[in-house]
Formats: C-alpha cells, structure tokens, sequence
C-alpha cells in the first residue's frame, strides 16, 4: 500500500531537519502500535544520510554489537576495543554528529526499562554535552504510550523537556479510508462504514485488508474472524505489555464499555470492586478511554461517561474478547452469527461517532460533543458549537434516516437551547446516504 497522509507531521520533521544545521535536535514519534510510526520515520529519512537502530528484546551487550556493525557500515569508521554499553554508542553517535549531519532513528526506545534504565539518564548527559556541538536529528520512536510518555514529559524523568516536538500519531481520518478505497476501485459508503467500524482507520490494518483485497462487509467480517486471522489476538498484543500484571482487571472494564456501560457506577456493581484509579489510568497514563460530558454541562458537573476511543479495541473487545472460549475453540461461525443479530445496534453508535470525526475535522465549531440529562433522558446524537458566532447545530443520526422526527428532536432539546440565549439553531438530520456529502 503506499504512503497516505502524515503531511502535517512530515512538515515538522524537515523543519528540524533544517534547523539540525546549527544544532543536534530531538523529536518523539509515539501513538498505539500499528498506528505507522516507522514507516513514517523511514519515509522521512528516505533520502537523507541516516541510521536505524531498533531496541530488541536482548541484553545490553548484544544489542551494542548490532549496533556497531550498523555504524560501521553506514559510516565507514574504523571502532577501535568492545563496546558494552549503550552510553558508549550514543556518544559515538553525538561525536559523528560533529563532523556531517544525519538523521538516528531509534525505535522501541522505551525498551530500555526492561534492558538497563540508566540509559535515560546517561543519554541525557551526552545529549546537554553534545547538543550545540553536533548536527544530528534524533528521532525517537515509542509503542507504549504510558512509558514513553514518562520518559519525555514526567517532569522527574531525565529526559523531560529535551524533545523539540513530540509527534502524537492518530489513525487515518474518514477522508483518507475513502481515498484508500477509491485508489482501490472499492470504495461505497457501506465499504468506508465498515471499514471505519472495525479498523477505525489504522494504518496497518489497512494495509492487511488492502493487501488482501478484503473492502465489503462480508469479506472484511470472514477475514476477521478466521484461525489464521491476523487480528484475533491483537488486542492482547497491544495492551498487555502496556497494562502488565494488572491487565485482568482493565480487560474486563474495556470489555463492559464495549457493550455499553459506559457509567462508572454500573462497571462497579458488576465487578464489585473500586476502579476509579483504573478508569483514571485508562484515560490519563494509557490514552485508551475518554470521559465525555454532556454539551452545556458545568466543568464540575457529574453527569459523565466514559467511551473507548479506538474503534479496532472496541470492536474487539465486543466481539472477540468477550467470546474467548468460542476463539479458543475456533468457533467462528458462532461469533459471526452473534455479530449479524447485533451489528446494527452496534453500529449505531460508530455511526454518531463517525459524524463527530467528521465535523470535528471541518473545523468550525469550538465544541462538538452529545447531549443528554440525568438518567440518560433526552439524548442528542450531536451537538455542535460556535460560539464566536453564537451558532449551534443540532444533530439526530440514524443508520435508517427515515425513523428520525424532527418534532421529537426538537422536544429534547429544550432545555440545552435554554442555556444558550441568542444563539441560532440549526437542526440536521443524518444516516447513511449522507457520507458522501460530508466526506470531501
């Protein structure tokens, strides 16, 4: 598949890479796996002087013997005696850097916890040494969000505040699933719907399904759910490494908030037990969840829920981790036939979803967000705000349009137009065989 998007992020990059004439400079790529991190560092240094490092699961002293043959090779140096240490490498690294200017791409950097985490602090004191003497652009590369978010903006971490730009990378957006389906003479609102549903537009499950021509509904859903399927297990590939021994416990209130229950309060009566502290890591250290509140709420209001973010996590949290012992068994047909009586009642919420990416990316309303009251009365699909023009966009969304009333949108929504005086109001209604029109 080729290389789609990332301008925005590859901009940033040679502008470092400009500004690495007068000085070494740091960037940080990190984002869930699979979400083309490499492949955007490497499509970055394609065409300049530069070397990749990636930290494997090996000791010290393995990887510094890789390591040297690496240099050696890209840099034509002679390396006199035995390096050990990582510290050693780095600084050959920085001394390089004094005498051309390159790019080091290091990948899995938060690895280094497991394999020697002094390294953080001996990179630090090489780098504040070297920093102004050297011309180098240091790439980062991390997976695991909560670590590498510790090692680069936890205040009482060695490396705080050494990064010139920290690069957060997202799935594709609704626009770019469309263009990879047209590029593919594939492309209806149905293939972009549930494509966007099950992969929720990450990189490299895009490129799986692309490299196996699987767009429509049925051939993704087979794909899927197979014995040799490439995403049955990646849910735990992803996540356990980052929630360690601890993940039981996450596993299950993921797996209740893909079915729905999206209340503190209602996770805790059927786990029984307090996961405060587990909904605040979810959200805070692993980027996982977030915590919505209704449009026109007070900041310290209580009125709250809490959603997946990921739409692969959810849907595999809803439809594989929940029938483990059907996975185990390899069972498939059975998840398929529970997956066709629930599709459409799943689907309604991606849908809304998918609106909100939309309008989100459009970029002209200050607040888009959901509507509802107490006891989950009145909710609104969508709610959007400009404030600077005191505009306000009230959205019902249906995957059957044709069941939407206007009188009864209207009626739910008399109390948030109350809290906006002055405001014009705008009603729309949205299903399906609207993408299209809002997809540009």
């Amino acid at each position: 598949m080729k290389f789609y998007a990332r301008e925005n992020e590859l901009g940033l990059l040679e502008k470092q890479y400009k500004a690495t004439e007068n000085s070494s400079t740091m960037a940080v790529i990190t984002g869930r796996r699979r979400i083309g991190k490499t492949s955007l560092a490497i499509k970055y240094a394609k065409e300049k002087a530069s070397l990749y490092l990636f930290i494997s699961k090996k000791s010290e002293v393995l990887l510094c013997n890789e390591f040297i043959q690496a240099i050696k090779e890209k840099f034509q140096i002679p390396i006199i005696g035995e390096i050990k240490y990582f510290k050693s490498i780095f600084q050959l690294i920085m001394e390089i850097g004094k005498t051309q200017k390159f790019v080091v791409i290091i990948d899995e950097f938060q690895e280094f916890y497991n394999i020697n985490p002094s390294v953080y602090s001996d990179i630090q004191n090489i780098w504040d040494q070297y920093k102004n003497e050297s011309n180098v652009h240091m790439i980062f590369i991390g997976s695991i969000y909560s670590l590498m978010t510790k090692i680069f903006q936890n205040s009482k971490e060695p490396l705080f505040g050494r990064a010139d730009n920290v690069i957060y990378l997202k799935a594709f957006s609704p626009k770019i699933i469309k263009q990879i389906l047209i590029d593919n003479d594939s492309y209806t609102i149905n293939n972009l719907f549930i494509n966007y549903l099950i992969t929720g537009g990450v990189p490299r499950y895009q490129e799986i399904l692309t490299k196996n021509r699987k767009f429509t509904k049925s051939g993704i859903i087979n794909f899927y759910f197979d014995k040799d399927s490439a995403f049955i297990e990646e849910g735990k590939t992803i996540l356990i490494e980052e929630f360690g021994k601890d993940y039981g416990t996450y596993f299950s209130i993921l797996e209740l908030l893909s079915e729905g229950r999206t209340s503190r309060s209602e996770i805790e009566s059927i786990l029984e037990k307090d996961i405060g502290g587990y909904l605040d890591k979810l959200e805070s250290d692993y980027d996982i969840i977030s915590k919505h509140k209704p449009i026109g709420s007070k900041p310290t209001g209580r009125i709250q829920k809490y959603y997946i973010k990921d739409n692969f996590l959810k849907f595999w949290f809803r439809f594989v981790y929940r029938f483990r012992t059907a996975v185990e068994n390899e069972n498939f047909e059975y998840i398929k036939q529970v997956l066709d009586k629930n599709l459409n009642t799943y689907s309604g919420p991606i849908l809304e979803k998918l609106y909100h990416e939309i309008f989100k990316e459009k970029k002209v309303y200050n607040q888009i967000g959901n509507y509802w009251e107490k006891g989950n009365k009145n909710e609104i699909d969508l709610v959007a705000v400009n404030d600077l023009n005191k505009e306000m966009l009230i959205c019902e969304i249906k995957l059957n349009k044709s069941k939407i009333s206007k009188n009864v949108l209207i009626s739910k929504s008399e109390k948030l137009i109350k809290k906006y005086n002055n405001y014009s109001i705008k009603y729309l209604f949205l299903g399906m065989e609207d993408l299209d029109v809002y997809i540009k």
